[in-house]
């Protein structure tokens, strides 16, 4: 990394506020959609490995709008077409509905759901369909963390704590390494009420994809449970022309394509 761009990267840690960083964080550019495709692994404790495909689709909001999500489980057979659809809104409880094709219907997932695990996963619904940053109170943990990439670099990153303001909150507290280059979260510590770190969400493999850092390997393990969840993202293409129609409650139901 040059001398001039870490002089850059200083002089702007040093103009933002955590409240900055965090909305940094949810505003960087992931382009106006995108779609992937990915492999879900789901480890119990005992190490045995359940596999699945799934499809993300995602519209970013405009003039003010929230982002809107729709994702697909492609096989195995025992869960293909099962889905998640999220609208997100900046100043309002997000919508989620889940459509489960065996029974043929959809469910709304209820505000209070919304760190509950999804599809037997590691992964809460809030981590799939992004959080409300209002939701949230957020300082500094040290504004001179570092991140070790893969291939054992050093990243200049703020360790971000956020803490929420439901005190009936799973996960009440967080502490993120957001890159200080890129305003991505490459990891973060996620602890329960008992303020014990129960989970851990780690980057593996991170790449410049159409000029946008994209998140190409992740692996988030839970402490408490012993068990861990690995996503990687097999394709991935930004701004192929989604439209809101792509995100209906009726495209919700349509299934498997």
């Amino acid at each position: 990394m040059g001398r001039n761009l870490l002089v850059a990267i200083a002089l702007l840690a040093q103009a933002l506020t955590p409240e900055a960083v965090a909305r940094r964080v949810q505003e960087r550019d992931i382009g106006r959609d995108s779609r992937a495709e990915m492999r879900m692994r789901i480890y119990d404790r005992q190490g045995r490995v359940r596999e699945r495909t799934l499809v993300i689709l995602r519209l970013r909001g405009a003039g003010g709008q929230g982002d809107k999500i729709l994702i697909r489980f492609l096989s195995p057979n025992d869960i293909k077409g099962t889905a998640l659809l999220v609208w997100e809104h900046p100043n309002a409880d997000d919508e989620r509905f889940l459509y489960l094709p065996a029974l043929g219907r959809v469910r709304r997932i209820a505000g209070e759901e919304k760190q509950q695990s999804f599809v037997g996963s590691d992964l809460t619904y809030e981590d799939i369909g992004g959080r409300d940053l209002a939701d949230y109170t957020y300082a500094f943990f040290d504004e001179n963390a570092t991140w070790t990439a893969p291939d054992g670099s050093k990243v200049p990153a703020w360790a971000l704590e956020s803490r929420a303001k439901d005190r009936n909150a799973d996960f009440p507290r967080s502490v993120s390494l957001v890159l200080k280059d890129r305003f991505v979260i490459a990891h973060a510590d996620i602890y329960n009420q008992r303020n014990e770190r129960a989970k851990i969400f780690d980057v593996k493999r991170l790449e410049g994809v159409d000029g946008i850092w994209t998140v190409m390997d992740l692996v988030v393990s839970n402490e408490i449970l012993k068990t861990r969840t690995e996503l990687t993202t097999t394709t991935i293409r930004y701004n192929v022309a989604l439209t809101e129609n792509d995100f209906t409650r009726r495209e919700l139901e349509q299934g498997v394509k």
